[in-house]
């Protein structure tokens, strides 16, 4: 019998920067999902990748003095890159797409002069608005209090030559394909498409650009470039060789069973993506998910506001699979969340390590201290065990119609209600009572297989998970391959009945709240810090001053005889200068923060000396000494100016 086949898709990611946690949230997500489906004996084809053209990653690349190919080469392939993050998180990928590759390039133009050959791409003028962080084109009527809907940015004004692509022409199929069928999901997306977009009247969309160059050629129109989401959305078919030669596994995997997409750009992916597939007379994808954002402090994380976490600290600090486990758990996939580093701890401490890891921990210790960690074939049932037995033989079709509908966070949540029922069950039966006596051996040995295949089982079910951490648990309870499958999470008992075990180590430790948060903390502003310019100026002052104001201010080269801080005062320093006519001057000065009194005795300063007299913690200042200041990293970092100890104190400035 033919393998069936499931298609799947992350959006492609826009390296404009390294991706935060919300990239990794809907990759994890689909990653899980193709698991799922190898699990369940499909033919998997997972595709993500990088949509890699646009003007602002030409932008960027001309403010770091790279070309746009360095730019984004960097991003994806550099250190800590988009592959490494795939790496690290344990992403099981099977084609990576980026689309400055050759063959999606070669592609795209076939495409987009198909369309254009067909009347369905027109060349016009585009006048409007336009977001360049979303690289979206947007009418006046569309903003939301003149700002870009989708993030709530400026937009700019945009005027320009452009191709336009006969959106209108399908809007009655699209509203078919949004209310008649399953093909958005969740549901409540629906009526924000069509009410939003396709009922006040879909306009036509411009889908080429002249005003830069980093992008596919319009290659029948040079000074054209096409337009990032026909670039970007046909990915998900030239990926698999359609109009190239790279690959030729279209026809066995097109349409694509899902697209997992976040909720701000299911509008491209329901809209313009299926419009543009019916022109090109190509079959639909099968459904499109648009899942829910993870907000802090009740806004979207973004690259461009600054709001983002990054995936690398927490899971070098908590561990890979605590990271993939806590993003599915915690939020239902087509709803927003909270996210906070509170709550992941408190996920991992409540979940992993209480309820998965006590489990494990405690039979394991149990079986090796009890029967040597090889348990005797002897079983003797007893209470509490049918109820056992029946919650894990009913777990799996609970958990697959969950995972079916793409409800990771629900079916994480049968699995686990079925792992705290073991845990009650241990204390129900009380094994540690049952090894006093050793008429109860068979007893406690069928406790001890009941805890394993209810572990087995269980384990199995989260391999989509928190793969590598299943491996481990396998490990432990000596469970061969023919007891880790699909069909075995169907089949109490499948466990070797003389099971060898081993204890190990405890695979999820438990989380110092108040120690990690703290750690977090100086990481993430660490991190911060680094990412301020290394180096800023404040800009030059616009605003002239007339030759006759500038001259009337008297600057004199004045020595440091004395200098201390001001008692009560964090910032003051009292000096006392020699300014050349045989009186000691004061000058107070607020610099305490950056110069210690000592190091500034004998030096030569300069001072504006014919300011009013000024009191500052009671006391007179008279005069201003002067200083140079600029930002590093965020910091502002002061120096005073400091002349040559040859000039004579009161000598003059000009």
């Amino acid at each position: 019998m033919e393998q069936k086949r499931f298609y799947i898709t992350t959006p492609i990611y826009y390296p404009s920067d390294k991706l935060h946690i919300g990239h990794t949230y809907c990759t994890v997500a689909t990653d899980a999902m193709a698991r799922y489906k190898r699990l369940t004996g499909y033919d998997v084809m997972f595709l993500t990748g990088t949509d890699e053209h646009g003007q602002k990653i030409e932008d960027k690349a001309k403010a770091a003095g790279v070309t746009p190919q360095q730019f984004v080469d960097n991003i994806v392939c550099g250190e800590k890159g988009i592959l490494d993050l795939w790496k690290l998180m344990n992403i099981s990928n099977d084609r990576f797409i980026r689309t400055t590759d050759d063959y999606h390039v070669e592609a795209i133009q076939k495409i987009f002069r198909k369309m254009h050959d067909n009347g369905d791409i027109y060349k016009g003028k585009y006048v409007g608005k336009y977001c360049k962080p979303c690289e979206s084109f947007w009418t006046e009527s569309q903003l939301v209090d003149g700002k870009c809907p989708d993030c709530g940015r400026e937009v700019e004004d945009a005027e320009e030559e452009a191709y336009f692509f006969k959106l209108s022409k399908y809007a009655d199929r699209v509203q078919h394909l949004l209310e008649d069928t399953d093909f958005l999901q969740p549901a409540s997306r629906v009526n924000e498409m069509v009410n939003n977009f396709i009922k006040p009247g879909l306009e036509d969309l411009c889908v080429s650009r002249t005003s830069f160059t980093w992008g596919v050629p319009v290659d029948f129109d040079p000074g054209h470039v096409v337009y990032v989401w026909v670039d970007a959305l046909f990915n998900y078919c030239t990926a698999l060789g359609f109009m190239n030669e790279k690959y030729d596994d279209y026809d066995k995997f097109w349409p694509a069973d899902v697209h997992f997409v976040g909720k701000e750009i299911v509008r491209f992916h329901s809209i313009i993506w299926p419009a543009m597939l019916m022109s090109m007379g190509m079959p639909l994808p099968k459904h499109v998910y648009g899942h829910g954002w993870l907000v802090m402090d009740g806004g979207k994380m973004s690259k461009s506001k600054g709001n983002v976490v990054d995936p690398y600290v927490l899971a070098e600090r908590f561990g890979v699979d605590a990271l993939r486990f806590f993003l599915l758990r915690t939020f239902p996939f087509g709803s927003d969340g909270n996210f906070s580093n509170e709550l992941l701890i408190n996920t991992i401490n409540v979940d992993l390590a209480n309820d998965l890891g006590n489990l494990v921990s405690r039979t394991t210790a149990m079986v090796e201290k009890y029967f040597g960690g090889t348990l005797p074939v002897e079983r003797a049932e007893g209470e509490f065990d049918a109820d056992l037995i029946a919650a894990v033989s009913a777990l799996r079709g609970k958990y697959e119609a969950e995972m079916e509908k793409f409800q990771f966070q629900n079916g994480l949540e049968a699995i686990f209600k079925v792992i705290q029922r073991a845990n009650k069950y241990i204390d129900e039966t009380a094994p540690w009572v049952l090894a006093k006596d050793e008429a109860n051996r068979a007893r406690l040995a069928s406790v001890m297989y009941n805890l394993l295949e209810t572990i087995r089982i269980c384990t199995i079910l989260l391999t989509p998970f928190i793969p590598a951490s299943c491996e481990k648990i396998f490990a432990r309870l000596g469970a061969a391959a023919d007891c880790r499958d699909w069909d075995s999470a169907a089949e109490w008992g499948r466990l070797s009945a003389s099971v060898t075990v081993h204890k190990g180590e405890a695979i999820f430790p438990r989380i110092d709240m108040e120690k990690a948060l703290a750690e977090l903390e100086a990481i993430q502003e660490a991190q911060k810090k680094a990412a301020l310019p290394a180096l800023e100026i404040e800009p030059l002052t616009e605003e002239k001053v007339d030759f006759g104001t500038f001259c009337r201010s008297d600057f004199r080269a004045v020595k440091v005889k004395a200098c201390e801080a001001v008692k009560k005062s964090d910032k003051l320093l009292r000096f006392t200068l020699d300014d050349g006519t045989g009186t000691d001057r004061q000058i107070l000065s607020g610099i305490h923060k950056w110069y210690e009194p000592e190091q500034l005795v004998g030096k030569t300063l300069v001072a504006i000396v014919n300011l009013p007299p000024r009191k500052m913690m009671g006391l007179e200042s008279c005069g201003m000494l002067l200083s140079a200041t600029h930002t590093e990293k965020g910091q502002e970092v002061l120096n005073l100016i400091m002349v040559d100890d040859k000039i004579p104190a009161g000598a003059k400035l000009c």
